[in-house]
């Protein structure tokens, strides 16, 4: 009889998923079933900004309560030459979240990729004294976080500073300034926009001496008189990578460190992991090939069990520590509009997300669905 029961519930439940209007439907989506433990976020792309399509409008404002822009916020696009900014897509997603009463999360301020030459780099390709780099880093975010003060919940300020090592990532900010352009930038921010929040986000952050050194970072930001509010982890991960103890102890280090804590960029690669690769570093590319590439075309149940598994661990994980965190955000809408299919290598089609190509909920949503709505 019990079940049964279970049975007769699977099937009620399962006839929750199949998305419309109705108030009792809006009830059942994954920003209202964490709504009294964190925001729910996704990085949307310049088409789901611009709303070309209604299933992908409707899927945006019903599940999330942030909103991120993938690209369009990155240095090089709305900021291509010192004198061109490009705010008309921007400005579409500040209003598209107040649209949906969803925050806005400003990324990225400064960070080594996606950026142009100028900005550190002289006509002849020397690098630019320090005094220029920071009146680079000045014009920059009083232009972009001047122009969306009041209206952006937070920025990530700084992007990927250090290495899994845990020392300086010597890109060209550190070669002209060494760590200095880390603090000008948050000193920055926080004259240019006093009430949005201001993070450090980093990939890679549950090993231990990266984690360490994001927390050095962070006092030292503090110890400068100047502004931090919370450590940001991008979440790129596999089906067995990193271990739920790794990402435990990292939320306990940056919360017992005194920062609150946001996955940024989550998504699980379910594909083979043949270099080992655990974080984001887009410098990395290989070629891709039928062992790497394995489910062209769909994804085998065996695989999305896994997927569902991992995804649920993770958000009892995120559950337990709710009170440590404020952010869970999605890297990518839907698969088919995430950056893990072609990247490390091109071609490769991947399925980290919750939703499929066809934007329906998989298996992995229904699942975490179900557990917190039986808890």
């Amino acid at each position: 009889m019990l079940h049964l029961g279970k049975i007769i519930y699977a099937i009620f439940f399962s006839s929750l998923f199949t998305y419309g209007t109705t108030s009792d439907q809006d009830q059942n989506s994954l920003k209202e079933l964490f709504k009294s433990k964190f925001k729910i976020g996704v990085a949307l792309n310049k088409n789901q900004i611009r709303q070309k399509k209604q299933d992908e409008n409707e899927l945006i404002k019903k599940e999330f309560s942030s909103l991120t822009a993938e690209n369009i916020m990155k240095w090089e696009e709305i900021h291509p030459k010192k004198d061109k900014y490009n705010f008309k897509i921007s400005d579409l997603l500040v209003k598209l979240s107040e649209e949906n009463n969803q925050d806005l999360i400003g990324h990225t301020l400064v960070w080594h990729n996606q950026i142009p030459d100028w900005v550190t780099r002289k006509g002849d390709g020397s690098l630019v004294s320090d005094n220029t780099l920071y009146r680079n880093i000045f014009d920059h975010i009083s232009s972009v976080a001047g122009r969306y003060s009041g209206k952006i919940k937070g920025w990530d300020v700084v992007n990927e500073a250090i290495l899994d090592d845990g020392s300086y990532r010597e890109n060209d900010f550190y070669k002209i300034s060494a760590d200095e352009y880390i603090f000008k930038s948050f000193e920055i921010a926080h004259k240019i926009d006093p009430n949005a929040e201001l993070y450090y986000n980093d990939f890679s952050m549950y090993k231990p001496e990266k984690c360490d050194a994001a927390i050095r970072i962070a006092n030292k930001i503090l110890e400068r008189g100047l502004r931090i509010d919370g450590i940001g982890l991008q979440a790129h991960w596999g089906l067995d990578y990193p271990s739920i103890d790794e990402i435990e102890t990292s939320i306990l280090k940056i919360h017992e460190a005194g920062f609150r804590v946001h996955f940024t960029e989550l998504d699980i690669d379910v594909l083979p992991n043949l270099w080992e690769i655990e974080g984001a570093d887009l410098s990395d590319n290989f070629k891709s090939n039928d062992q790497l590439n394995p489910y062209k075309s769909s994804l085998p149940d065996s695989i999305s069990d896994l997927l569902s598994n991992r995804y649920s661990e993770i958000f009892e994980l995120f559950d337990k520590h709710n009170d440590k965190i404020d952010r869970v955000t999605f890297w990518g809408l839907s698969d088919g509009h995430s950056w893990k299919n072609d990247w490390p290598a091109k071609g490769r089609t991947n399925y980290p997300l919750l939703f499929d190509r066809e934007n329906n909920p998989k298996k992995a949503y229904k699942d975490i669905m179900m557990l917190f709505n039986e808890k």
